[in-house]
């Protein structure tokens, strides 16, 4: 069962936008995990369940299980237990400690690897390392202004060969938003075809409050 609608949206944009103001654009998510002192309905994108459109993905794309896989930003760890189940040998990080204590609370008898880590500072092992690494609404969690190198650091992470799956908010309109989200352009996108990547597959899902879209990449 899902937790209902998270009612303090306003005060976590007020954190982010603080946290933007002290030019700390990741330091509000862990804030976000400490204030809501394991009540899983004050943290807006914490559903308990795996992201449904990474589910449907994982469902129709059992080849590649068995290898190494990274989930960015995990956040409660719902996607990453999905890829273990899948088979997947799962490294999974998040900038919250809380977070990551959380995950390992609400799974301990996990084969996943949660670690604290900070994707602009990445492990060195972690470069160019995995065989799949997925990206769920972190690029359209962070600012514009460094989202150039929030795509960068989350292509390093993908190995030759690999695959990559982004699944994100999507804007037509390149008017700035007033985020977080600030749903990615199609132009954005396309900055994972300059840093070599091929488009696989793309995907739309029209939802009540916005498009959202799941992209395929390999490299």
């Amino acid at each position: 069962m899902h937790p209902q609608p998270s009612e303090n949206q306003p005060q976590v944009k007020q954190l982010a936008k603080q946290a933007l103001a002290e030019s700390q654009p990741t330091a509000w998510f862990d804030q976000v995990y400490v204030q809501a002192q394991g009540d899983a309905t004050k943290v807006p994108w914490a559903k308990l369940t795996p992201h449904p459109y990474l589910q449907d993905w994982l469902n129709t794309n059992t080849h590649i299980a068995n290898t190494s896989a990274m989930v960015i930003g995990c956040g409660l760890g719902d996607d990453a237990e999905a890829l273990a189940e899948k088979g997947f040998q799962v490294t999974a990080f998040d900038i919250s400690p809380d977070a990551i204590a959380w995950c390992q609370q609400r799974f301990p008898d996990s084969t996943v690897n949660y670690v604290v880590a900070d994707l602009f500072t990445p492990h060195a092992q972690w470069l160019g390392a995995f065989d799949l690494v997925i990206e769920s609404r972190t690029i359209q969690s962070l600012p514009l202004n460094i989202r150039t190198n929030v795509i960068k650091s989350v292509a390093a992470l993908v190995a030759d060969g690999g695959t990559l799956l982004v699944i994100s908010g999507f804007r037509e309109d390149p008017a700035e938003q007033d985020g977080p989200p600030w749903h990615l352009l199609d132009a954005e996108l396309n900055q994972f075809l300059d840093l070599g990547f091929q488009e696989v597959n793309r995907l739309y899902f029209m939802e009540i409050d916005n498009q959202r879209i799941r992209v395929e990449y390999r490299k």
